[in-house]
């Protein structure tokens, strides 16, 4: 039964009034706010230098004020969600942001219009040297533009346009009915939750179940979910094209200024690792001692009754001396984020749930959200939280503003960092066997799962835009047989490939944002190659990976994972990764 809050010790509490003391304080920085929204008069003169750098001030000004309030008004409410005066603190921030939103509309177009000798004189004025980023981004762009009309007729259809992911959810998350399936003799509704927790129940029986009862669901509405998906891809073929890309996958990275080549990097420096993973599914089936081992096997535990049954404080220490390769003053952070109340610790009544690090560039320092569980998946998620926050620390640190905010693609990348270190100090200081074996088998889980998966799904999504680009229909059947290829490219023979999981591809809601989930690859592919080369390299290591720590956004994302030693348009980083894959899986079977 979860406590509530005024249960909890106060150092178990995040500490927001380091950023309001008092609500009366948030709602007079709200009325602020507010007042100061009000950027008319530099429409039309963006052209002017000391214009252009007087609407910067103004707006980080602004901006400063405004994100603090977004951030509290969102903590409170995840707090207890079923207060009403922070489920309204959480609505005016949100009508506000689309005051902001409204205010600042004419600056990119108008900035676009510019001349490239404009902009270039822009970016080579070191007056101008905070903003120098975002301006080489609107001069990147600038050729991808419309015209005005253009502009506003693409502007005009942007609900028509994120119509197919709506219609997807309202079909995933409403309409399909997963019915029941039998669990020790009783009936189970069956649910997204309940699927994910019976494919790890211990009866095969169960498991095949609820994989055959759940896709029967998507089967049933195969047609209108291929039609919503065909919809989209089509959207993003007309988007590329309406801006002059060659193709959906350039627009697509090109928003976050990522080359093209670290796409196919992915897609050929995973292919050329398969073997590995063929030979992991053929472990998984040997050790669980199965006759066959089906797609609804590969989230069952393979080692049980093994797991870091920590306490809070035993757990906090344990993540401290996991990330002593980084050194004393990044522990001494962490000991600051303890003692500071940086960290919301544990579960109570109306909490959200799950954990997340929040963070911007007017407050003192980021926070954590947990509900601390004494699991190992707990210990991990601590250590994976602040990663996050050390990202932001660092960079709203030593970035200016403008430059502070880092960009999607690295986001993952600090929090896993940790998560692998910790899991190499825990190992190497390991006596039990067994909790051994668990470790190594959760760490080739997450790899599995986050970097072979996936990287599955992005070659899905690049075939799908590919045949829709070159004229070639996309058909419910084209899309099971392009899937169940790649299904039993992946993941082998040493597995059954059950005929409902040519229609896995219906059910992901990440297909309906074009080309997103290879940065979960990407990510954990830069974040593995990190941490073995600060194990490998030590102090040099270390003072690279900072320099990426507190580069926040002041460039493309590709570059500044350079300042780490990560270079993903050369194969170096995929080489790494895949190596650390299979030096587990040998560990596992040495063991």
């Amino acid at each position: 039964m979860s406590k509530n809050r005024s249960e909890v010790k106060k150092e178990y509490l995040w500490a927001t009034e380091d950023m309001f003391a008092s609500l009366k304080e948030w709602n007079d920085t709200f009325e602020k706010v507010d007042k100061a929204i009000d950027f008319k008069k530099y429409q039309g003169k963006l052209g002017n230098k000391a214009d252009f750098l007087a609407f910067c001030k103004e707006e980080e000004k602004v901006l400063y004020d405004f994100e603090v309030l977004s951030v509290y008004a969102f903590m409170k409410h995840d707090e207890d969600a079923g207060n009403s005066e922070y489920v309204s603190l959480l609505s005016r921030t949100n009508d506000l942001g689309m005051k902001f939103s409204s205010e600042t509309a004419f600056v990119v177009p108008e900035l676009t219009s510019l001349s490239e000798d404009v902009l270039n004189g822009y970016i080579a004025d070191p007056e101008m040297s905070d903003y120098d980023y975002m301006l080489k981004n609107v001069l990147k762009d600038k050729k991808h533009v419309l015209s005005e009309e253009g502009e506003q007729i693409l502007a005009l259809g942007g609900k028509v346009f994120g119509g197919f992911k709506e219609i997807f959810g309202m079909i995933d998350n409403a309409d399909l009915n997963f019915g029941e399936v039998t669990v020790n003799g009783e009936k189970v509704k069956l649910s997204h939750g309940t699927y994910s927790v019976l494919l790890a129940n211990k009866d095969q029986k169960v498991r095949s179940e609820a994989f055959k009862t759940y896709y029967k669901a998507y089967i049933n509405f195969i047609n209108t979910i291929s039609q919503t998906y065909v919809g989209n891809v089509n959207k993003d073929v007309f988007l590329a094209r309406a801006r002059k890309y060659g193709s959906c996958l350039e627009a697509a990275l090109s928003s976050e200024d990522v080359d093209v080549k670290v796409y196919d990097n992915l897609l050929a420096s995973v292919e050329s690792a398969l073997p590995a993973m063929h030979d992991y599914i053929r472990t998984r089936k040997q050790v669980l001692g199965l006759k066959e081992l089906h797609m609804y096997d590969l989230y069952v535990p393979i080692v049980e009754g093994a797991e870091l049954k920590l306490d809070y404080e035993e757990a906090f220490k344990l993540v401290k001396k996991g990330l002593s390769p980084l050194g004393e003053e990044y522990g001494k952070l962490l000991q600051r984020a303890h003692d500071e109340r940086w960290i919301d610790v544990e579960e109570t009544k109306g909490k959200r749930s799950g954990a997340y690090s929040i963070g911007v560039y007017g407050m003192k320092h980021p926070y954590v959200l947990l509900n601390y569980q004494p699991t190992t998946h707990d210990v991990f998620t601590i250590a994976h939280e602040l990663g996050h926050a050390m990202h932001t620390y660092h960079s709203n640190k030593y970035q200016p503003q403008a430059k502070a905010d880092y960009k999607i693609f690295v986001a993952e990348v600090a929090s896993t960092v940790n998560e692998v270190l910790l899991l190499k100090y825990v190992l190497k200081n390991c006596t039990d066997n067994k909790l051994k074996k668990y470790l190594l088998s959760y760490y080739m889980d997450m790899i599995r799962t986050t970097l072979f998966r996936q990287t599955m799904f992005a070659e899905f999504e690049y075939i799908a835009h590919t045949d829709a680009e070159n004229g070639k229909p996309l058909t419910k059947d084209s899309m099971n047989a392009a899937y169940l290829a790649l299904n039993k490219k992946y993941y082998g023979d040493g597995v059954i490939h059950d005929d409902e999981i040519a229609y896995e591809w219906a059910r992901i809601p990440h297909f309906y944002r074009a080309f997103y989930v290879y940065k979960y690859a990407t990510g954990i592919i830069s974040a593995i190659s990190i941490a073995e080369r600060i194990y490998n390299e030590g102090e040099v290591a270390v003072k690279d990976y900072f320099k990426f720590l507190s580069s926040g956004g002041s460039d493309s994302p590709v570059e500044l994972l350079k300042l780490a030693g990560v270079d993903l348009t050369s194969t170096k980083a995929f080489e790494a990764a895949m190596n650390s894959f299979k030096a587990t899986l040998e560990e596992f079977k040495s063991l």
